[in-house]
């Protein structure tokens, strides 16, 4: 490499060859810039600077080769020299900022933005580099005036829509966001983060569909985008596409092995399908990468309680809350468990009036529903009220109830099932198949507990696969029939079995199907006193799926409903199905368990009585008291909230089964 020396006299030797002018010399080293031979340009301005040519242009154009270079205190130096030649330098004043934002210098960069703003207005790139130093600040609605002045003086300024787009998201302005998104698209067609994004604003604008064709789209244009497939694993979670959710996660993980917000959500969708085992595993491997993360000690207390593991549950929930102190599902969780002494702490600081300040709505219906329960438990059923209907309430200003809705498929179905013929077609290769119906908090998952102590029964919990077969066969009927289908799908869940057992409990829609249409099958049908259910349904904070549970007079409505369909059911199919009264099992178990194994057609075993020593995994809101033993404390629970439950008195008495 020559020395600067040799490289000065090369210099002098070409300019005796050209010109001895010193503006000719200037302009040799910016041609040479602009011409993209950076290291020659960078020869030049050293050479001028040394020959002592005070040009502005000259130092922050070196600077800007400095700043590449990563040589960031020479770069400050060098573009501070150009501003003192110039102190209307525009340009200058914007490289200097982004220097300093470099630096981490944040507060001089924006100085440096505004100094440029300032000498020109409309200077597009000032604005843009602005907005991106007060986001980073957060102070979103100056950047976001930032952008939108970048977007207006440059309507096709692709990172500027990009940008907008995310400050808007940020800002909850969903709508708006997603114009900026597609503009940004419409300018740039293969932008792969824009199509994120905006699949991440129809997920949530619900509209899901549409959500997944642009995150598709951003995995053909990105294929080893690791965001993308958790994003596609989370729409295909929301549409219920299970198998496509369990496969984008892993492949996100595949792709970022270290990526912990894939590793948290996939180990709480491994869990939610029961897939325990895979999903400790994920999350003791997020809790390995950050030991400070609640999100994922609140879900391994979520696993363990699955498990059954009720005491490290309660420690890892703890934990949870102690990283993060206003974890309002966490104290939901904590609820749900057995009390004791050491409880104390956790439950002042839910009582405390300051835990409901600046929480949204969301988790103030996990606390309302937790202080519900804890009151519950100290027999405080007036407080336990007031709690238990803010829940509700708040719950019913987001997702409003839609109990029309489930009682027209009742009816469509049930019309369905008598125009249906009946499938005479034997298949002695299906296995027994027992579908335990009716509303939930109806004393289901305890019956499934008392059958999986058989250990020939496979329990498929509640999976929405009879449903999913009846929609295929609906649209191709043509060969294949509705048994068919519904194993195939419960073979690609499971791979061993001899019995199963399906919890779907609105599968009581379809059991004129089932009972016409699945050879070798028997339905449970479950039911208890209808206000015991309705107020257990009230006082359980469902998440997803149960679309009348916030309101008293729909979750009537929807009983009724379903006692009336299955009697419907019951006159043509009486011989399938078993009425399972949970007061009557919990009160006089062995009795009623007979009777139930017996109908089965299976030997009798002592075994059946102690479900609550079943090691199965419970993913059900009756995780908790299935482990314990059969007992009927909570029969007659009604009456503890009489008051509260009026509105649902009111319309169940109105039925002539009901009215003494």
């Amino acid at each position: 490499m020559k020395g600067f020396g040799e490289e000065e006299k090369t210099i002098k030797k070409k300019l005796k060859k050209t010109t001895s002018q010193n503006q000719n010399l200037i302009n040799l080293a910016i041609n040479l810039h602009s011409q993209g031979k950076i290291e020659e340009a960078s020869k030049y301005y050293k050479y001028c600077i040394k020959q002592g040519l005070n040009d502005p242009k000259v130092f922050s154009n070196y600077g800007t080769i400095l700043h590449s270079e990563g040589k960031l205190l020479e770069a400050e130096l060098s573009t501070r020299k150009a501003i003192k030649l110039d102190t209307n330098f525009v340009d200058a004043h914007c490289n200097l900022g982004n220097i300093l934002k470099d630096q981490g210098k944040i507060k001089e960069a924006e100085f440096s933005y505004r100094q440029a703003i300032k000498i020109n207005p409309d200077f597009i790139n000032a604005h843009f580099n602005l907005g991106n130093i007060l986001q980073d600040q957060g102070k979103i609605k100056e950047a976001e005036s930032s952008y939108r002045k970048s977007t207006e003086l440059k309507p096709n300024f692709i990172s500027a829509h990009f940008n907008l787009g995310n400050i808007l998201k940020n800002q909850g302005k969903l709508k708006e966001a997603e114009l900026s998104y597609r503009k940004a698209i419409n300018l740039n067609p293969g932008l792969a983060e824009a199509h994120l994004n905006l699949g991440n604003i129809l997920q949530n604008l619900g509209r899901l569909k549409e959500a997944e064709s642009f995150t598709r789209r951003t995995i053909e244009l990105y294929p080893n985008f690791a965001e993308a497939y958790l994003n596609l694993g989370n729409i295909s979670h929301n549409l219920e596409n299970f198998k496509e959710a369990e496969n984008s996660y892993r492949k996100a993980i595949e792709l970022k092995p270290n990526f912990k917000e894939a590793l948290i959500v996939f180990s709480i969708f491994l869990r939610n399908i029961g897939k325990l085992k895979d999903a400790e595993f994920y999350t003791r491997k997020v809790i390995q990468l950050n030991p400070e993360l609640a999100e994922a000690h609140s879900n391994l207390g979520g696993i363990l309680i699955s498990k059954g593991q009720l005491k490290d549950a309660k420690i890892s929930l703890l934990k949870a809350i102690d990283l993060k102190p206003n974890f309002s599902r966490v104290f939901y969780f904590l609820s749900l468990l057995n009390s004791s002494n050491e409880d104390q702490e956790w439950q002042d600081r839910l009582f405390s009036e300051k835990f409901l300040k600046n929480l949204s709505t969301k988790d103030q219906i996990f606390i309302y529903f937790a202080r519900s329960n804890v009151l519950h438990k100290d027999k405080n059923f007036t407080e336990s009220a007031k709690n238990l209907k803010k829940a509700n309430d708040l719950k019913l200003t987001i997702n409003p109830t839609e109990p029309d809705e489930l009682i027209k498929k009742s009816s469509d179905l049930l019309i369905v099932s008598k125009q249906t013929v009946i499938n005479k077609k034997v298949n002695l290769k299906y296995p027994q198949s027992i579908f335990i119906v009716g509303m939930p908090r109806s004393g289901s998952t305890l019956v499934e507990s008392i059958l999986s102590m058989n250990s020939d029964v496979q329990d498929l919990e509640e999976i929405n696969i009879l449903e999913e077969s009846f929609e295929e066969l609906r649209k191709n009927s043509e060969g294949i029939t509705l048994a068919e289908l519904y194993w195939q799908k419960v073979k690609d869940n499971k791979k061993e079995f001899k019995i199963t057992t399906n919890k779907w409990l609105y599968n009581y829609q379809y059991a004129g199907l089932i009972a016409s249409q699945m050879p070798n099958c028997k339905i449970i049908h479950c039911f208890r006193n209808p206000l015991d259910n309705i107020l257990s349904i009230y006082r359980t904070h469902f998440t997803k799926r149960n679309k009348y549970c916030s309101s008293l007079i729909d979750c009537a409505k929807i009983y009724l409903d379903q006692e009336n369909i299955m009697k419907e059911f019951k006159k043509n199919f009486r011989s399938k199905i078993y009425d399972l009264n949970y007061d009557l099992l919990v009160s006089n178990p062995k009795e009623e368990i007979e009777y139930l194994i017996s109908y089965l057609g299976w030997s009798w075993d002592e075994i059946y009585l102690k479900p609550h020593l079943n090691k199965r995994t419970v993913t059900t809101q009756s995780v908790v008291q299935v482990r314990s033993p059969i007992n009927s404390q909570s029969i007659g629970g009604w009456k503890n909230y009489k008051d509260l439950l009026q509105p649902a008195i009111d319309l169940i008495t109105k039925d002539k089964n009901y009215q003494n």
